[in-house]
């Protein structure tokens, strides 16, 4: 039996989460290949000193130690966005297998220095960690789309929202400091929902919000706010509809809140990740929205079955699995980093009709 040997750089609350993963798939699925969590790297001394517990046996504070270490077949980014740029170059010219957490990169120009290479050099498997595509709701969406539901899709609309941004007085992280920004983190979860629902985007135009000019850093000092903590954007989509997608850290009593309403000629779908057992479907014979159970119905999984409730996390196992199971069966896996490019350039299409006030075509 196939072992793949992985390799994971960051280990903070996204890394956690991946190792659990990777840890847990072996009593979701019937594997026909081995798992091993061979190698991690982190910062800092004590943070690698904390993941001496979860089995791995190379530890490393160099990235591209651990993507060059020769038993290691995949290697998992986990690390800020600020740092993705030379760990995918350095992964792919090393060819190995790569699952890239979102979003991508920082901007377009370290974007299309990603596409030159992924696109001429690249020859293994990769996979963007878009994980909402992977829930029994939303795969159930894509069925139901795919299968002619809605009919004709006319309008859509999308909000993925928190609130931990609310507050003045709490120090800001790296996503604030470092220039993430709430359209690279959660926008970007929706963005790639109506991409892969809908198609292509034709055109955006947008406005984003800085609630707080300025807030302290984790040592309490002062600094400058130059990322958005809300954004909201209309786009026409190359199928004919339209629709609106907000994505916001300040809206006050939202836990972790993502939704979506599709409507078209013949039906609607609606789901609520604080309901994720369901969707509220409505087709024209019936007149009326029904909910439709969803709850744990994924195919190649009977655990812990398919009537139990669904929680957040089960949709990052399903990821983890699609990527290895493509990689096990030497097939392309989707959402590959092809569509972390076209996401980050929708995203790149938002921020340039905020500038200018017009709509921007997506290129």
């Amino acid at each position: 039996m196939k072992k793949y040997k992985i390799g994971i750089i960051g280990f903070g609350f996204i890394g956690k989460v991946h190792t659990f993963g990777y840890s847990n798939l072996k009593f979701y699925y019937d594997l026909p290949f081995e798992v091993e969590l061979f190698g991690i790297c982190a910062s800092t001394k004590e943070t690698l000193k904390k993941a001496e517990n979860f089995g791995f046996k190379f530890f490393t504070q160099n990235a591209d130690e651990l993507i060059k270490h020769p038993e290691i077949d995949i290697v998992d980014i986990c690390s800020p966005n600020i740092f993705h740029k030379e760990q995918l170059i350095s992964a792919m010219n090393e060819q190995k297998h790569i699952y890239c957490e979102k979003p991508l990169v920082c901007d377009i120009k370290e974007t299309i220095e990603i596409e030159k290479i992924f696109s001429k050099k690249y020859k293994k498997i990769s996979q963007m960690v878009f994980h909402n595509r992977f829930f029994p709701a939303t795969l159930k969406t894509k069925f139901l789309i795919e299968k002619g539901f809605l009919g004709k899709p006319l309008s859509f609309r999308s909000t993925y929202f928190h609130s931990g941004s609310l507050d003045k007085n709490k120090p800001i992280g790296w996503k604030q400091e470092k220039g993430a920004g709430v359209l690279l983190d959660l926008g970007s979860h929706i963005i790639d929902l109506v991409y892969w629902f809908l198609g292509e985007f034709e055109s955006v135009i947008g406005k984003s919000t800085i609630l707080y000019p300025e807030r302290i850093d984790k040592n309490g000092k002062k600094i400058k706010i130059e990322v958005e903590d809300s954004i909201s954007f209309l786009a026409k989509m190359k199928n004919g509809s339209i629709g609106s997608i907000e994505a916001s850290k300040i809206t006050i009593g939202s836990e972790d809140q993502l939704t979506f309403e599709i409507y078209g000629t013949e039906g609607a779908i609606k789901y609520n990740s604080m309901n994720p057992n369901f969707l509220k479907v409505f087709n024209k014979e019936e007149k009326c929205f029904k909910n439709l159970p969803t709850v744990q119905k994924y195919e190649e999984s009977n655990f812990p079955g398919p009537k139990f409730s669904i929680g957040w996390i089960r949709a990052h196992i399903h990821s983890i699995y699609n990527f290895l199971s493509c990689i096990d069966k030497n097939v392309l896996a989707e959402p590959s980093i092809s569509a972390g490019i076209y996401n980050m350039k929708v995203c790149d299409a938002v921020k340039n009709s905020e500038k200018t006030g017009k709509w921007e075509f997506v290129k």
